[in-house]
């Protein structure tokens, strides 16, 4: 797989972690419970190694803006799906503006700065 393509793998997984932990961090009641405060860090960390991995062929400012793009919307999802958040008409428009701001990122990102 080409190392450009890589980056954007590694980014989308990055972001996926990213949606994991922050769906988890409820659970760690202010970081004072053990086993969902290291599920969480594990998470945290694996995200922002993967985004660093990521950086290497996508551009820097590309890269963070996806990474929270995919975060944010995943995040928001999440709590529609799973805990009842309002999923009322502006806030589905607003997600649908960070994806849309996402996807022009990648199509207009300029291609490997090493």
């Amino acid at each position: 797989m080409p190392n450009v393509m890589r980056g954007w793998w590694l980014l989308l997984v990055a972001g996926v972690c990213e949606v994991v932990w922050a769906a988890a961090i409820a659970r760690t009641d202010g970081f004072t419970r053990l086993w969902p405060s290291l599920y969480c860090a594990a998470f945290i960390a694996l995200s922002l190694y993967l985004l660093s991995l990521a950086k290497r062929t996508v551009p820097v400012g590309t890269a963070y803006a996806v990474w929270v793009g995919i975060g944010a919307v995943g995040t928001a999802i999440y709590g529609i799906v799973f805990l009842n958040e309002a999923a009322h008409t502006a806030r589905l428009l607003c997600l649908l503006l960070i994806v849309a701001g996402v996807a022009g990122l990648k199509l207009f990102s300029v291609e490997p700065v090493n």
